[in-house]
């Protein structure tokens, strides 16, 4: 069962500044000639792919999905916040903050965020 995301305002303001990032740095590199993706391309890449696989499963062992206790849930502030990693052993890993909800088979994208 995949969910269906809703995004916090500075969430989605986050995650269209990292996609117009990779995608300048992506053409700025096809001009130059070079073949080896830049650090903006593959951390959009990385956060890209953690969304889609929170979407369609967000317990998922690869995303290592936790609770997060310093961030409240915007909609019932006694329900859990997670962090889902974008990254792994990288200093200042990127993380996908989360909750569940406002309804049913939804999930809210808080922050994606380097690790605190």
């Amino acid at each position: 069962m995949a969910f269906c995301l809703v995004w916090d305002t500075e969430a989605a303001k986050k995650y269209k500044e990292s996609e117009e990032r990779a995608k300048k740095s992506a053409e700025n590199r096809k001009e130059s000639g070079k073949t080896k993706a830049s650090k903006a391309e593959g951390l959009f890449k990385q956060v890209q792919k953690c969304i889609r696989l929170l979407r369609n499963d967000p317990r998922r062992p690869s995303l290592e999905t936790h609770e997060f206790k310093s961030l409240a849930n915007p909609y019932h502030p006694k329900e859990k916040v997670f962090q889902a990693y974008a990254q792994q052993s990288t200093p200042g890993a990127y993380g996908v903050f989360w909750c569940y909800g406002p309804h049913k088979d939804q999930i809210t994208i808080i922050a994606i965020t380097p690790h605190p």
